[in-house]
């Protein structure tokens, strides 16, 4: 049987339980998503990671740690990234009056979101986190406020450049990274953590706009996040749940190879695969849809307090799915988790904070 370990959970606190190591122990399992409620200090978080890889040395282990409102560490150290519309905002500034030297707005921009994405990448490295899901690709109408500042831009083209600088200062630091959320979620108001959002454009309209930043940016994408947002005019299924999103259009008409993620599937948008009207299906259903529509990994998130309950639900529901025939291992999808893991050692917290072109880029940031 190939080996394949597409799941990424979650860990109640901030040490490990003996059931914590258990189930990530499950060869199913590949990874580890942190939340605020897994950090202390410094000191701990890296007793923690060094705890998990313990467990198992190819776990992935993840945070949703872009910056702005989205960041999970906020103290002890740990740099404030602005949110990404700053440096959307710095791109249309001439400089003047501000701490930057004068010059072209889109230049200056560019090389703070270099700057960005290493400070952010070095410093999760440094206490042993090996993968950030960021940047976000959405597109910022100003409607959205699950969105919001978390965008860079309105125009594709900001967006894509400048997500390309943060992308090149995530890899300096041996970070992959992650555009979410595909094909686009900024189009729509209501937020699917607690909605099921419906986007009723056209798909040459959502290829035009929101999906433009994939394709560009095809030779540094590493993985894409889909968005649990419906688009009924391409398919009644969340893209997350679609072939026709993830399998037609994301790996055939615009030739991405890297890795997806499936959003948490605890989100609201998650589990209704049959549109507006469908019933809320099983967690086990809806990681073996998400798998079998094309994505390689599955996140469920937020669910091992209490118990865990829903954690052990999908783990052993997956592996009676698999013996089923329900769905089938990948190799393929297993060697796209092991291509996000860093290639490179982490330097030390003390040695980075001395580090020239850490500070460097610590006084690019706006």
């Amino acid at each position: 049987m190939t080996e394949h370990a597409p799941l990424i959970i979650d860990v109640a606190g901030t040490q490990l339980t003996a059931t914590d190591r258990q189930r990530l122990a499950h060869p199913l399992v590949g990874g580890v998503i942190l939340f605020a409620r897994n950090w202390e200090h410094r000191a701990q978080l890296l007793e923690l990671t060094a705890a998990i890889k313990a467990v198992r040395g190819d776990l992935l282990i993840c945070v949703d740690h872009e910056g702005g409102r989205v960041q999970r560490f906020k103290t002890d150290g740990f740099t404030h990234i602005p949110p990404m519309r700053a440096f959307g905002e710095l791109w249309m500034d001439d400089g003047k009056g501000s701490k930057h030297r004068e010059g072209s707005g889109a230049l200056r921009a560019m090389d703070a979101a270099t700057a960005a994405g290493y400070v952010l990448g070095s410093e999760l490295r440094a206490c042993g986190v090996d993968f950030s899901f960021t940047p976000v690709l959405d597109l910022d109408y100003g409607a959205s406020g699950v969105i919001g500042d978390r965008a860079f831009a309105r125009d594709p083209r900001v967006v894509a450049m400048l997500a390309r600088a943060l992308m090149q200062g995530l890899l300096q630091a041996g970070m992959a990274n992650c555009g979410k959320h595909f094909p686009g979620h900024g189009f729509v108001k209501a937020d699917s953590h607690t909605e099921i959002p419906v986007d009723r454009r056209s798909l040459t309209a959502i290829l035009a706009d929101d999906a433009a930043p994939y394709p560009w940016l095809s030779t540094v994408l590493t993985s894409v996040m889909p968005a649990h947002v419906i688009y009924p005019k391409v398919d009644n299924r969340p893209a997350g749940f679609s072939t026709k999103w993830l399998q037609d259009i994301l790996r055939g008409r615009l030739r991405f190879d890297g890795a997806v993620f499936s959003d948490d599937l605890s989100m609201e948008g998650a589990r209704r695969l049959n549109g507006l009207d469908g019933e809320v299906v099983s967690y086990t259903d809806a990681g073996v849809a998400a798998l079998n529509a094309g994505c390689d990994l599955v996140l469920l998130c937020n669910q091992s307090l209490g118990g865990g309950a829903a954690v052990d639900e999908l783990i052993d529901g997956l592996a009676a799915a698999q013996a089923a025939g329900r769905w089938q291992a990948s190799g393929a999808s297993e060697a796209r988790r092991l291509a996000l893991l860093p290639e490179t050692l982490p330097q030390p917290w003390d040695d980075l904070m001395v580090q020239p072109a850490y500070m460097h880029a610590l006084d690019l940031l706006p």
